[in-house]
């Protein structure tokens, strides 16, 4: 079977891409930078049933959405993001769980010169099992070692790179020598896009339990710019009338002016004995307990006095 021509290539290209905005309401925005042939293939299958990728050159798929704004104008809030080595991951399911689906599927890869590190880099104190003629390679990188047993080995960690520094030759070369591949690929998500409206992936993260105390909080903030201003509102209503049904019980008891609520406020302030029998106090657990032993102090005291009156006596007789 012959391979179709450019032309027909791309005609079913923006066919496709078409397809799948209208058919998918929800679309990764991914990155593919260090992703092998391979490896995508093992993203297809594990995405299966869930979501569909599909990758291409960001002109085609630049054009291919202009096209189709006419028909869903949100979609032009996805252009601004295409740009790099970029690509889509449609799906109906729980952005989630697909989202940790794509997290899932990395590979370990070695570093290479000219590369940006992706996350720090450090090489732990070990012996390497190199022989000493390569301590050139740890002196270039300004690594503390000693030869024990005829090998170097590495005193200290070392923090060997930062989170986006650029590998150089010398940092590539040692650790292919260590046989450490401290990066990780795969699809890393840049953008969501959900029913016309496009977010960061971290919103992803927020649970309801986040979403509940900011909204407590701002209703918060509403009740108390409400009550400053003297402005009513749902948030501040209920704390007016509080505040206000004080104010009445203040002026009732300072005037002749009775109602219900006063009527009692005002015999607890004439008799301040109803607050004991209203709220008997309660025996804790601190207080000491009631023993009888003063009674025998003084029952051994007055043994006592009359141990001396009677030594007295028989002294004096």
């Amino acid at each position: 079977m012959g391979r179709e021509d450019k032309a027909s290539w791309k005609s079913n290209y923006f066919i496709k891409l078409v397809n799948l905005l209208d058919e998918y309401p929800k679309c990764f925005i991914v990155g593919a930078d260090n992703v092998g042939s391979k490896q995508m293939q093992q993203i297809r299958i594990t995405l299966r049933g869930s979501g569909v990728v599909l990758m291409g050159k960001n002109t085609m798929m630049r054009k291919a959405i202009r096209g189709h704004i006419e028909r869903n104008p949100t979609l032009e809030k996805i252009l601004p993001h295409i740009r790099g080595n970029v690509g889509f991951v449609f799906t109906r399911s729980d952005l989630v769980e697909v989202r940790d689906k794509l997290t899932e599927n990395k590979v370990q890869a070695p570093a290479r010169p000219g590369t940006v590190a992706p996350c720090p880099v450090v090489i732990p104190a070990q012996n390497t099992g190199l022989s000493p003629d390569k301590t050139s390679f740890f002196q270039a990188l300004s690594i503390p070692t000693k030869i024990s047993k005829g090998t170097i080995e590495i005193i200290n960690d070392v923090h060997i790179l930062k989170e986006g520094d650029k590998v150089g030759a010398s940092e590539a070369t040692l650790l292919n020598m260590l046989n450490i591949s401290p990066f990780s690929y795969g699809l890393a998500v840049q953008m969501v896009y959900d029913s016309g409206t496009i977010f960061e992936p971290k919103i992803l993260d927020i649970k309801p339990e986040d979403l509940l105390a900011k909204f407590s909080q701002a209703v918060d903030n509403v009740a108390a710019i409400c009550l400053s201003i003297g402005y009513p509102s749902v948030a501040a209503v209920p704390h007016m009338l509080v505040n206000g049904f004080k104010n009445l019980l203040a002026i009732a008891a300072e005037t002749e002016i009775e109602f219900k609520e006063a009527n009692t406020f005002k015999e607890y302030l004439k008799d301040p004995s109803k607050f004991a029998t209203a709220t008997p106090v309660a025996v804790t657990s601190n207080a000491p307990p009631v023993t009888k032993e003063e009674p025998k102090k003084e029952e051994k005291k007055e043994e006592s006095e009359s141990e001396d009156e009677d030594m007295g006596l028989g002294l004096f007789d």
